[in-house]
Formats: structure tokens, sequence, C-alpha cells
């Protein structure tokens, strides 16, 4: 079967769709179930139960970036190999996505209100990386994983042991960046400058209190 080629016009009227789907409707996504699905409700207090709720909420809003991240590259990249593995790590992104809110409204929390503002910010990064280059487009992807990774690694050691729902959710999601970290690397991607991964952390550490609120 031949593969079809799609105009930018068709390109962008997906991103868009995407967007929609990402920030207000139900992500499209894989064959794979939730990890909690089996795992029984432990009791939580109420004061847990809200930061737990705001934790996920940080690594939903997270998983928002993701998504604009990978669809901005996806949009620009240059390479179809890397495009599509772009595309496949956006998909799995969007098992992410949906875990972590079908999680937060099993604790009683609420999405972001800034949602919106981190998506557009990150796509047009996205976006940027691309046009400057795949290997440098990667190399962000590489770095925005062992970033995110570090982030859920300190959210699993302020959730209860006893919290096995939360828990399996956040490590699946950590084995599946560092997935996604070694093949934006496999695929060529470079280390990034130490300012930009400064700035980086400055703007991850911005989302995360917000959002911890917002």
């Amino acid at each position: 079967m031949q593969q079809r080629h799609y105009s930018g016009v068709d390109s962008l009227l997906m991103n868009m769709d995407q967007a929609l789907r990402t920030l207000f409707g139900r992500p499209q996504v894989t064959e794979r179930a939730n990890p909690s699905m089996r795992l029984p409700e432990s009791e939580l207090s109420e004061s847990q139960r809200d930061h737990i709720a705001r934790l996920m909420r940080i690594n939903h809003t997270g998983e928002v970036c993701a998504q604009a991240l990978y669809q901005g590259q996806a949009l620009t990249a240059r390479d179809p190999a890397v495009r599509n593995s772009m595309q496949r790590s956006a998909a799995e992104e969007n098992d992410h996505l949906d875990w972590c809110e079908q999680r937060v409204e099993e604790l009683g929390g609420r999405l972001s209100l800034l949602n919106p503002v981190w998506y557009a910010g990150s796509f047009a990064i996205g976006a940027l990386a691309g046009i400057i280059g795949d290997k440098w487009s990667l190399g962000f992807v590489a770095e925005t994983e062992k970033q995110v990774e570090g982030h859920i690694e300190e959210h699993l050691d302020q959730i209860p042991q006893e919290d096995r729902r939360t828990r399996a959710i956040l490590e699946q999601m950590k084995a599946d960046e560092i997935e996604h970290g070694q093949k934006a690397l496999d695929h060529g991607g470079v280390a990034l400058p130490g300012p930009v991964r400064a700035l980086m952390k400055v703007t991850a550490k911005v989302m995360t209190t917000s959002v911890y609120r917002i």
C-alpha cells in the first residue's frame, strides 16, 4: 500500500486536532492498559489525597508539555525516521496523559487551568528545535526526558508506599521516559549546552510551582 503524503495544511490541521484532544478531550491512546487498573485503592487521609492529586496534576501538565513538544518537533523534523519515532513517543506520552488524568479524578482533584499556556509554549519550542536541526531537536527530547525522570523520582519519594495505584502509574511513566530519552540519543541526539539545560530546569520549576497551586 502506498504511503500517504500529507501537505503542510493537512499537518497543521492534524496538530490542531491533537491540541484540542490533549487540552479538552480524551487523547488517542495506544493499546497499553492503565498500570493501576488491577490494583486496590488505598486508605489515604484527605491531606494525602489532596497532595497526591496536586502532584499528579503536575505530572499531567508535564505530559501536556511533552505532547506539545513532540507534535511541534514532528511537524518540523526533516528525517522521516525521526518524525515517525517522535510520533510513536507522542502516542505513548498520550497514555501517560490519560493515566494521570484518571488518577487526578480518582483522588478528587482537578486539572490545571494553565494547561493551554504550557501547551502553546512547548509546541513553539518543539517546532523551533525541529527547525534548528534534528540532532538538536532529539537532544532536546533526551534532556527533557531526563529532567522528567528526575521529577517523577521526587514525586515517588513523596507518595506513600501504600498508594500502589499512583506509584504503578509513575513507575511505568519513568520507564517510558528513560526509553524515549535513549531512543532520541540513538537517532542522533546531541547533548545540549549547559546554559540551555539550566534554562530548561528553571522553566520546569516555574511550571511545577504554578501548576501545584493553579
